[in-house]
């Protein structure tokens, strides 16, 4: 997890020409996600739908849209819907 976490904050330094960097909280985990938005990373990517790839290797995390909002509170950040282009959404009350 360390070196995911280094990762992310290295790239967020020298790959300043990128905007977007994304936490996998997939592959890594909701907690590593939520440090690594603290380490620069401002996307948690997406609620998965249907996920064949990362579940047939053993992982199971699964989140609905409300407990995506809320890890990303928990980690002191404001949600926020974006479509595939990075334009902002409005949050569903």
């Amino acid at each position: 997890m360390i070196e995911n976490l280094k990762m992310v904050a290295m790239s967020r330094i020298i790959l300043n020409n990128v905007d977007h960097i994304q936490a996998s909280w997939l592959t890594t985990g909701i907690a590593a996600a939520q440090l690594a938005l603290n380490c620069g990373a401002d996307d948690m990517g997406s609620v998965m739908i249907e996920e064949n790839v990362v579940s047939s290797a053993g992982a199971n995390f699964r989140l609905n849209p409300t407990q995506m909002q809320q890890v990303i509170r928990e980690a002191g950040f404001e949600p926020w819907l974006r479509n595939q282009d990075y334009t902002p959404r409005q949050l569903a009350d």
